[in-house]
């Protein structure tokens, strides 16, 4: 019998009897009872009234155990909802569940407002996953619950317990380049190998961007790579940093933050296809981690990665649902995401982070 279950409603204005509502219908859903833990996401129209809607979840569930945040976006496996107040519900009704002190084995989900979201914070000894609260415009901070209490200080951490955890995270671009050695002066690339940095790229780039007016930066980054070239993108050991300029006299590129003087860089083109089969190859080899195909699943997703980023259908949900039909799923857009990379937990951004769970007891010794 199933025992995590999700729901997801909407409304024409925020009201805290919501959140309780798909707290009562994912109830219903994982076989009625007690919820050991919730899940629960609110869209920013809640922000001024997200204790009383956390109350609301809590009477519902009959559990002190809720956690989540505000977010300009929130789904299930059912659907997605962005522009209008809704609210979606995990409940954990059977052995995996929100435990109320987070071991420092586990994996830590963590929710957090951009302005407290500091590198000394998010590294810590244990991996973390999760969501930057914001408003709608990304920018604003949003409001955060833990364990039934507002977060005074606008982040915290929990833990999943009872399950078994793959994490993994989608960058969603593709490698235009192989990396190569750099001659770089601070934020400004001039040569990728023997290249001009700008014809290096040019180069690489479809056809249709190459004859722009305007370069698409939004679109472009440099993947600076960390040790062994060899499979460093296959096996995600790069930090992307966004391209902002091109001078064309001197055929060079400046990045967001400085590059040492021959670093390994590639060029990458963040695209919608490249996304998508990136986050189906993700499904598949966070099941393959896990051993079989997992109860319940988390999906942590950016505003520039969404339906936006696809054109009105979020692809990196309806891949997972694809792989895994079936299975319950929660999360939620915001303004960045908070993964688990080679270097150790960092910001990111434009990227989708999956956490699927497997219960111990499904779990072969």
């Amino acid at each position: 019998m199933r025992t995590v279950a999700t729901a997801l409603a909407f409304s024409d204005k925020a009201a805290p009897e919501l959140a309780a509502d798909v707290v009562r219908e994912a109830l219903a859903r994982a076989g009625g009872g007690i919820a050991r833990g919730v899940l629960l996401f609110l869209s920013p129209d809640f922000v001024h009234q997200a204790h009383a809607a956390v109350l609301a979840a809590s009477r519902a569930a009959r559990c002190l155990q809720v956690t989540g945040c505000t977010a300009p976006g929130v789904f299930t496996e059912e659907d997605w909802i962005i522009d209008r107040p809704a609210a979606c519900a995990m409940v954990f009704c059977g052995e995996a569940g929100l435990a109320a002190h987070a071991d420092a084995v586990l994996p830590r989900l963590t929710f957090a407002a951009p302005h407290v979201a500091t590198a000394d914070w998010l590294a810590g000894s244990a991996r973390r996953y999760g969501l930057l609260s914001t408003d709608s415009s990304a920018h604003g901070a949003g409001r955060i619950w833990c364990h039934g209490q507002m977060a005074g200080e606008g982040r915290c951490e929990a833990a999943l317990a009872g399950a078994r955890a793959a994490l993994g995270t989608s960058r969603g671009v593709r490698a235009l380049t192989a990396p190569l050695p750099v001659a770089a002066n601070g934020y400004d690339v001039l040569k990728t190998g023997r290249q001009p940095a700008l014809n290096a790229l040019l180069r690489e780039l479809p056809l249709e961007l190459r004859e722009l007016e305007k370069l698409p930066f939004h679109q472009l980054a440099a993947g600076i790579v960390a040790g062994d070239p060899g499979r460093a993108v296959e096996e995600g050991r790069y930090t992307l940093v966004p391209v902002i300029a091109a001078n064309h006299e001197e055929r060079t590129l400046t990045l967001a933050t400085p590059v040492g003087d021959g670093a390994l860089l590639f060029w990458a083109l963040r695209q919608g296809l490249a996304a998508e089969n990136e986050m189906r190859r993700l499904a598949d080899t966070l099941t393959g981690e896990l051993g079989g195909e997992p109860d319940f699943g988390l999906l942590f997703s950016c505003l520039g990665r969404g339906p936006w980023f696809f054109g009105g259908e979020d692809r990196d949900l309806a891949a997972v649902k694809e792989r895994l039909p079936g299975m319950p799923l929660i999360g939620a857009y915001g303004g960045g995401q908070v993964a688990p990379l080679h270097d150790g937990n960092r910001l990111v951004h434009n990227s989708a982070v999956l956490a699927l769970f497997k219960s111990s007891s499904d779990v072969q010794p």
